[in-house]
Formats: structure tokens, sequence, C-alpha cells
């Protein structure tokens, strides 16, 4: 099978990467490289792969004509969009980037399954798009129609894009709802990483909402296995399906939208002790209130991905806290 991978050279892209060539399948991933964190750790991620069957291209998915090219050489047989311009707070400062990245070039990819017969499209939502949802855990089965951040909306505007192309041009689509990954290899603007960093070097970490936050920690090994599983599992349509009394998450179409997360919602302050008791250093803690974008808590109901892939996340806050100390010691030489 050959795969497309987007946001190839990021921190879940450059894992799902190495999974797909390890089951030996050919993977050409593309990524732009920009400078919104370290271009260093993206660089390191990609040379980790060591796979005859990956080549990567560097290039930028809001690129209309270079995409249409990729897509009409490769033939690719499905596509794992993770390409995106991520975080909450950066949309606050530099919305048009999230324009470019997230709006046109989730079109890009989509035109290109159209007009390639791409027999599956997976692509990153986020778990962002429940907005101001109160109700937990969290369904795809509930509306989500009150995003709290630009980079919210975006998301939840790909899973309309989906719906369109699917129902239009009878493309299998299949949007995932992330939540809160951490792991070895993470992206340096989330908290985990932040605190890990913060903590080694004695520095203060900004506890929001006074610690009363929670948080869906959700393993990127998990994410991966997860990934991988629905890769498989395309959608049909349902001709019996109907607005009216099905779900959102599915439809006529050959549409699915999945959440993905641990489904056991952790503390804020009890993820931050398990960083403390792995570095065995006490935290210099700043509490503050809420931050605008942020929202209290993150909750995935994942019945319906267990329904289709039979799998359930297995690495616990624990291990993988233990698991991501232990990288970034090694990774930056500490």
């Amino acid at each position: 099978m050959k795969y497309l991978v987007t946001g190839a050279a990021g921190f879940i892209g450059s894992a799902v990467v190495e999974r797909l060539c390890a089951a030996g399948h050919d993977v050409v991933g593309i990524d732009n490289i920009n400078d919104y964190y370290d271009i260093a750790l993206k660089q390191a991620r990609l040379a980790r792969i060591e796979h005859a069957s990956f080549s990567f291209i560097k290039m930028d998915i809001a690129d209309r004509n270079v995409m249409a090219e990729l897509f009409t050489a490769q033939q690719f047989d499905k596509v794992v969009h993770l390409a995106a311009q991520a975080g909450v707070r950066y949309s606050i400062e530099n919305p048009m980037a999230y324009a470019d990245s997230n709006l046109i070039g989730h079109l890009n990819v989509l035109e290109g399954c159209r007009n390639n017969q791409v027999k599956h499209l997976i692509y990153a939502s986020s778990s962002s798009v429940y907005g101001l949802n109160n109700k937990v855990p969290f369904s795809t089965k509930d509306t989500v129609d009150h995003p709290v951040s630009l980079y919210a909306a975006t998301k939840k505007s790909n899973e309309l894009m989906a719906h369109s192309y699917s129902h239009l041009y009878n493309i299998p689509t299949t949007g995932l709802r992330f939540f809160t990954v951490y792991g070895s290899w993470g992206r340096p603007d989330m908290a985990p990483y932040i605190f890990t960093k913060k903590i080694l070097n004695g520095d203060t970490i900004d506890i929001n909402n006074n610690g009363d936050m929670w948080r869906d920690f959700t393993h990127v090994d998990d994410i991966v296995e997860g990934v991988i599983r629905i890769a498989d599992v395309i959608p049909e349509r349902d001709a019996e399906w109907k607005v009216e009394s099905g779900s959102p998450a599915t439809s006529s179409a050959p549409y699915s939208v999945y959440n993905i997360g641990h489904g056991s919602p952790i503390s804020l302050m009890d993820f931050v002790k398990a960083i403390e008791d792995e570095l065995g250093i006490e935290a210099k803690k700043n509490f503050r209130e809420m931050q605008p974008g942020d929202v209290y808590q993150t909750y995935a109901d994942t019945q319906d991905l267990f329904k289709a892939t039979n799998y359930v996340p297995k690495i616990s806050v624990k291990e993988g806290v233990a698991e991501l100390v232990v990288w970034f010691k090694d990774f930056y030489k500490i």
C-alpha cells in the first residue's frame, strides 16, 4: 500500500510514518518544516526514520499547484493528513497562518484525493472542537458548534469540508479528534514538554485555572496505534442514515469521525506530580487564571473507536511520563 503522510516531520506524523514503514508500506512524507518551533527537533524526527520505503519531500500543503502535481505523480492509495498549524494560543496571535495551512491546505488535500481516486483519507481533527460543551465524556454524537479558538474552528471546518467531498465525490474520509497527545519527540509548545523542561531548569511553571483543570492525556504510541488501525476501516455509504436520527459522526456519505483519546481524564496537578516524581524535583509553580482559548476539561468517549478497531489505549500516565522523561534527558543530553 502506498501512503502519503502530511506533517511527516511532526510529533504524531513522524511516529505514524515509522509504523507504516515497519508494516511494509511505501510512504511519502511531506512537511514545510516551518519555524513555529525548533526546526532541529523536526529534522531529528525525520533523521530517525531509516526505511528504504520512505521518501521525504519538503513542501507546503497550502501550495495548490505543487500539491496537485504530487498527487498526480505519486498515485497514493491512502492519505494520512496530519499537517496543520497547531496551537490554540498562537491562533489568537497569528490567525492568518491557520487559514493558509488548516483551511487552504486541507482543501488542497481533498482536491488531491478527489482527482486521484484515493481509497481513504484519514485526517487530524482535535478535541478542541468541543469548545463550550460541558457534558462529559465528549461524544461524537454531540454537536460541536461553539469553538473557543480559531484553531478549533478550523478543525471543525475540516470535518465539514471532508463531509462535502465524501458526499459529492464518494471519497471515504475519517476524522480523528486527538486528545492531549504527549510522549517522546513531543511538541515544545505543549504543557508536558514545557513542564519537563522548566522543572529540570529550575524555572517556574504556569498552572492555569489555579490547577483546577482536567485533560485526557493520551500517549503518542496509543494515538499511533489508533491511526494505523482506523486506516483499514474504510467508511461506506449508508442509505438509511438520516440527519434527524443519525449521529453527526456518520452520514449517508462514506464519512466518519472518531474521538481518539485515553478515555480517563487526569487532573492537571496529578500530571505535574507525575513529572515531579519521575524527575525527583518539585516544581516551582505560578497559579493563574484560565487563559483565553483554554477549556476546563477534555474527556473522550472512545466507544465508537473501540467498536471499529477493537483497540483501547494501554499506556498509563505513570508509564507515559517515564517514557517522556527518559527521551527528554537523552535527546538534550541531560
